[in-house]
């Protein structure tokens, strides 16, 4: 899928050097709503291994993870990540994003969190897709009431970010009303 010149697919190793670079760039951006990380987690090496368990997870059945590239260049822009695929009575996947500081506020965000629902509910069978931000992350919780979703409640100490627990506001969009698949 191609979103204003960007595409959004599957990650591969290929990606490595791109996201460790994009990383870096966007490290300052990042810091204030994400955990703290080990500077390996910045290298090219880092994020190989870190693709290769999102492989890993999404050969499992319980990830499915892209990346945003420039359509152009290759060069990435972000990543999406629907994790904790749960099939059965839940039916439900967490949505977790980024998107380079650069992108911010064109829409791209909120196009592929439409894109990634699309394939939760046509090409998985999800039922639900929850996410799940912090209390003062407003651009996210626009990108996300923007998608469709729906606050639903605050969890307390949810998440270590940027080195302390913080509260989170819960989203939740549902996909549709229909039974599991048996």
């Amino acid at each position: 899928m191609i979103i204003d010149g960007v595409e959004l697919r599957i990650v591969g190793p290929d990606d490595a050097a791109g996201l460790a670079e994009a990383l870096v760039r966007n490290r300052a951006y990042l810091s204030p709503f994400e955990p703290v990380r080990p500077e390996a987690f910045y290298t090219e090496r880092g994020q190989w291994e870190r693709i290769e368990q999102q492989l890993q997870g999404r050969a499992e059945g319980r990830l499915l993870p892209f990346v945003l590239v420039d359509a152009a260049t290759g060069a990435p822009l972000g990543t999406m990540n629907l994790s904790n695929i749960q099939h059965g009575p839940l039916s439900s996947g967490c949505l977790g994003y980024w998107v380079d500081e650069a992108c911010r506020g064109k829409g791209l965000a909120t196009a592929a969190v439409h894109e990634v629902c699309r394939i939760a509910r046509e090409e998985i069978g999800l039922h639900r897709v929850e996410a799940n931000t912090l209390l003062d992350n407003h651009a996210s919780q626009r990108v996300l009431t923007k998608a469709g979703f729906l606050a639903y409640g605050v969890a307390p100490q949810y998440l270590h970010i940027n080195g302390a627990w913080r509260d989170h506001r819960l989203f939740q969009r549902i996909l549709h009303d229909d039974p599991p698949p048996s």
